[in-house]
């Protein structure tokens, strides 16, 4: 190969890095710019998120979405067995809720070593049994009022805060405070 031919394959690298170097940073800027686009009409409808903080190469972090109970704790508008009792709420509410790994037994073929073991399957149905029963067993202690239960299955369970959860400020105002009446009752001694 020539000297020519040689400078000429390096110069062709060369540019073709420099070309994928300015597409990365376009793609980069590009996504960056989506993400503080979702993220500001997601603020809108009332999601709260952490912010991202530059790292020591002032790379952005991604952000972090506050679920209900976390950006009501950062407010300090609930105590500390508020915020128990709300997380075990939630706890147990996406886990009796949880769609079954497994859509029908059939899927399980035993000692086949394929899809999901039927003892696995089985721990999952009886967690979520559990579960179930515990926030059975929650819900009575809020004596079957409706308004308390959506307070903690949107705020608690579905990990909405009180404004998206709400139609309103006014609205997000009344959820919240239900939810403290509710998470009251359920961190409090139990009635007998």
């Amino acid at each position: 190969m020539s000297r020519t031919a040689h400078f000429a394959r390096l110069e062709r690298e060369r540019l073709i890095a420099v070309d994928q170097t300015t597409r990365r940073r376009a793609e980069a800027r590009a996504t960056a710019a989506g993400v503080r686009e979702t993220v500001t009409l997601s603020a809108a409808r009332g999601a709260r998120f952490e912010g991202p903080a530059g790292d020591k190469v002032g790379r952005e972090q991604p952000y972090r979405r506050l679920a209900g109970l976390d950006w009501l704790a950062r407010k300090g508008r609930l105590t500390t067995d508020q915020l128990k009792a709300g997380e075990a709420y939630g706890d147990c509410y996406r886990k009796a809720s949880a769609e079954a790994a497994l859509g029908s037994s059939l899927a399980a073929l035993p000692g086949s070593g394929q899809g999901t073991p039927i003892t696995l399957v089985v721990r999952q149905a009886e967690a979520r049994a559990q579960a179930a029963a515990h926030l059975a067993m929650l819900r009575g202690k809020l004596g079957g009022q409706a308004d308390l239960i959506a307070a903690c299955d949107h705020v608690c369970g579905r990990e909405l805060t009180p404004r998206e959860a709400a139609d309103g400020e006014r609205e997000a105002g009344r959820l919240e405070a239900v939810l403290r009446v509710a998470l009251d009752l359920m961190s409090g001694p139990s009635s007998p």
